[in-house]
């Protein structure tokens, strides 16, 4: 089916028709909707050529990912939340640009991507603490969103964010009141905004408590499961091992796990683990008791409302910057109990 016939079909005009899929404001919600619903019903898939040349869009959405973060963004989170924002964008009618740059030439890759017009709008990863692509962006006159927030940053910027500290407060304060004093944070790298939220909650719970706190218990590095691993394996084969570890990504909890396992340890029974970002489509940890306690928050619906938070920047330009917190349940799971006597 093409625009024409969904026209007839409707009885409306071509560009009637066209205005309500593209998001023009002069059309009325009634008849936007039953456009909207009668393509999808009709299985309507406008072509995305000939879409772009009638509202000077390129209808594509770019991800930029430097070279030093792919480990960190290239994983199964990261692939949880392109699926997300994907949905989105085939929804409507937008394309993904995904390229892996080396960090050197980071900034001149986007210029070359604002001079060529090959999108329409940036999603940044990873932000940083002082980053400098937020200033870029906002140079460029490029619509943007952050998946996360960089709190050097006083510039205005629009951004999606899970409440890392209010997160790694509750995992803190859980293991503490189980009984336990000896956390192990196994955090993610700490230059990235993230970990230093989850690093400050962590530190200033303990604070709280009247606990010191010890370097030794603390790991910053990329979250994989090999670091889990080697992390856990130093820290459980030193003087005074921990009876708990706090872990930033399931990933990383898996190798802790596999290092318990090797020392002949119980998780959960002689050793607590708590995770973060256990909802992942292909590492799930539903059963009727999970495997993990975990700070859960879902990394697809990240990616999906940081789509359309996206779409609707580009759609509506001038717009102020949108700005959204996303809370995390605490899940209990298997994998933790009292500190052992």
């Amino acid at each position: 089916m093409n625009l024409k016939e969904l026209a007839e079909h409707l009885k409306l005009s071509q560009t009637t028709v066209s205005r309500a899929l593209n998001g023009f404001p002069e059309v009325s919600e009634k008849t936007r909707a039953r456009v909207i619903a009668a393509a999808r019903d009709m299985n309507y898939s406008p072509n995305a050529r000939a879409k772009g040349l009638a509202t000077g869009r390129a209808l594509a959405i770019g991800h930029v990912i430097p070279v030093s973060t792919r480990h960190e963004m290239v994983n199964p989170v990261f692939g949880d939340f392109i699926a997300g924002a994907g949905e989105t964008y085939a929804a409507s009618g937008y394309d993904m640009l995904l390229s892996l740059v080396d960090d050197k030439d980071e900034t001149a890759l986007y210029r070359k991507i604002r001079a060529r017009g090959s999108v329409d709008g940036i999603i940044v990863h990873g932000p940083r603490m002082d980053d400098a692509r937020i200033a870029l962006l906002s140079e460029l006159g490029l619509p943007f969103v952050v998946h996360g927030r960089a709190s050097n940053v006083t510039a205005p910027y629009s951004w999606l964010d899970i409440n890392n500290g209010r997160a790694f407060r509750r995992a803190t304060e859980f293991l503490l009141d189980l009984g336990h004093r000896r956390i192990a944070l196994v955090n993610g790298l700490e230059r990235m905004d993230f970990a230093h939220r989850r690093r400050e909650a962590y530190t200033d719970v303990l604070r709280n408590r009247g606990l010191s706190v010890d370097p030794a218990l603390m790991r910053s590095d990329e979250m994989t499961e090999s670091y889990g691993f080697r992390s856990a394996s130093e820290m459980l084969d030193g003087a005074d091992p921990p009876t708990a570890f706090l872990a930033s990504s399931m990933i990383t909890a898996i190798g802790i796990r596999r290092a318990l396992h090797d020392r002949g340890l119980v998780m959960g029974r002689d050793v607590s683990v708590l995770t973060h970002d256990d909802d992942l489509g292909y590492l799930k940890n539903t059963t009727e008791v999970p495997i993990f306690t975990a700070t859960r928050s879902s990394v697809r619906e990240a990616g999906r409302r940081v789509a359309e938070m996206l779409l609707s920047l580009i759609a509506n330009p001038g717009s102020g910057p949108i700005h959204e917190l996303m809370e995390a349940d605490l899940i209990i799971g298997a994998s933790t109990g009292p500190a052992p006597a």
